[in-house]
């Protein structure tokens, strides 16, 4: 019963943690939301098969209803998947680099700039010179701009909020 496991896990940790329910009918989960539940010390995540839990049950103990998508699944456990690995990179000492989860897409409300890696050359097509001229002035300039440019062709929502930002409006 999901009150029992709930009411012996605040009994062991000696308070009531933040438990979020996954459904469809939640709010649509994104990096602000990852980036709240990263600050937790303590965090549940409930998720049901087919039809899901018993009202009574979340009214009880679920503080967040969270979505993943306009879609419906089997049951829960891929979108707690999700989240758990959106969240879990934002916690100090998950990743490696701890610079690499503030330069993500969304961090600063664009999409990530493209990646290269070695060989210098595949099939024909050059790293750009920028990225190899050691500057990081101009990189990080350039991965702006391509940020930029990537954000208003896939996503001019995201777009708009960035210009809305960015003008102080």
């Amino acid at each position: 019963h999901v009150c029992a496991a709930y009411d012996s896990l605040v009994q062991k940790i000696g308070k009531k943690p933040r438990v979020v329910y996954m459904t469809p009918q939640g709010y649509t989960f994104n990096q602000k939301m990852a980036q709240d539940f990263a600050k937790e010390d303590d965090l549940v995540i409930l998720c049901g098969h087919y039809e899901g839990i018993d009202e009574r049950a979340l009214e009880r103990i679920v503080t967040d209803y969270v979505s993943i998508g306009d879609y419906v699944l089997t049951g829960g456990e891929l979108p707690a998947m999700v989240v758990i690995d959106t969240v879990s990179r934002l916690v100090p000492g998950v990743l490696h680099n701890s610079e690499s989860a503030e330069t993500e897409s969304f961090e600063n409300g664009l999409l990530e700039y493209p990646q290269y890696t070695r060989p210098e050359v595949f099939e024909g097509k050059k790293v750009p010179d920028v990225l190899l001229s050691g500057h990081h002035a101009n990189v990080e300039k350039w991965r702006l701009e391509k940020s930029i440019e990537r954000t208003k062709k896939y996503r001019p929502d995201l777009y708009e909020e960035y210009c809305r930002k960015q003008s102080g409006t």
